[in-house]
């Protein structure tokens, strides 16, 4: 079986920076059309210049490939002037609470400071892209956030707000609670729990943030993508660490999924005979909610058996992936 999909987005991904870009930013480009590019480098991305300059740097990084960055600006307080810069550069501004995951040090503190900013992008139509995580008990630390979510949605009616890799039962009743929350899920959020984390052996590259929660909350998540929820996006927070970072006592948090994500997920959606809502949720919800208008290209993926590589090596650098060394039912071709 052949099945096409026209211009798929990845709309939550992380492509770091220098010798690891050049690594894993073609295992993206090779599959999707165009993906929003995550900007918590270190120093962050946070101006109108490093937008560019790193906007550049990504598309260097893809070669010939088609493949359009949707580039993000790490949040701060923005003035006016700044925010209608970046309007011409980025897709939206990712907030991330201080400390919540990597490098997200110079994040907000209080949300209060934040609220400038967030009226003048309301008013200027920019997205905004949430790291939704307390600093509470980490299986409660998304419950914690929604009212964070339930908030800004009230006070900021016409910002429009994705709460970013949900991972929990309530994220996905918040959802249709408010007209301006959107939302991206992860492919490991939709296949494991916690359970597969660290229920045995612990498994380091299974490791993310949000961590992965019990299985009522991974099946409420895949009940919202099979059954082609508007406002819920395939965003693969793909996040590469080298092996010495996530074999060790201080495991670095962040599944590396990008060049296994569409063939998984097609094998998913299959399994569960949905096929037909795939194109949804790779790409046409995104571009329903955000007006996009991604590059036209159909990437097209067969029900054949692929072998996942026990590890990506080049330019000096080595990421071991999802599924590495096993073999799953669907593959790009």
């Amino acid at each position: 079986m052949i099945l096409e999909l026209h211009s798929p987005l990845d709309m939550h991904l992380h492509l770091r920076d220098g010798d690891m870009m050049k690594l894993v930013a073609p295992l993206s480009s090779a599959s999707f059309a165009g993906a929003v590019i995550m900007p918590n480098l270190v120093p962050p991305v946070a101006d109108a210049g490093a937008v560019q300059a790193y906007r550049q740097r990504v598309l260097d990084a893809c070669g010939d490939d088609v493949f359009q960055p949707y580039m993000t600006a790490f949040f701060r307080s923005y003035s006016e002037k700044e925010l209608s810069r970046l309007k011409e550069l980025v897709f939206g501004i990712k907030l991330y609470p201080a400390g919540a995951t990597t490098n997200s040090e110079g994040g907000v503190k209080a949300m209060k400071d934040a609220e400038a900013t967030l009226s003048i992008m309301q008013e200027m139509d920019i997205p905004l892209l949430v790291h939704g995580e307390s600093h509470g008990f980490v299986m409660d630390r998304e419950a914690e956030f929604l009212d964070v979510y339930r908030d800004l949605a009230t006070r900021f009616p016409r910002l429009t707000i994705c709460m970013e890799h949900i991972t929990t039962a309530a994220a996905v009743q918040l959802l249709d609670e408010f007209e301006n929350l959107a939302a991206t899920v992860t492919l490991q959020h939709l296949l494991i729990t916690l359970d597969d984390v660290a229920g045995g052996m612990l498994r380091p590259h299974l490791f993310c943030k949000p961590i992965a929660k019990r299985p009522e909350d991974r099946e409420a998540l895949l009940q919202a993508a099979l059954s082609g929820h508007p406002r819920l996006m395939f965003g693969s927070d793909s996040a590469p660490h080298p092996i010495h970072a996530k074999e060790a006592c201080g495991c670095a948090a962040g599944v590396f999924t990008a060049p296994i994500a569409l063939p998984r997920l097609a094998a998913l959606f299959d399994e569960h005979g949905a096929l037909d809502r795939l194109q949804g949720f790779v790409s046409g919800h995104a571009c329903a909610l955000y007006g996009l208008n991604p590059p036209a290209r159909t990437v097209r993926l067969q029900r054949r058996e692929m072998l996942v590589p026990d590890a990506y090596e080049g330019h000096g650098q080595k990421v071991v992936p999802m599924d590495a060394g096993c073999t799953i039912p669907w593959r790009l071709i």
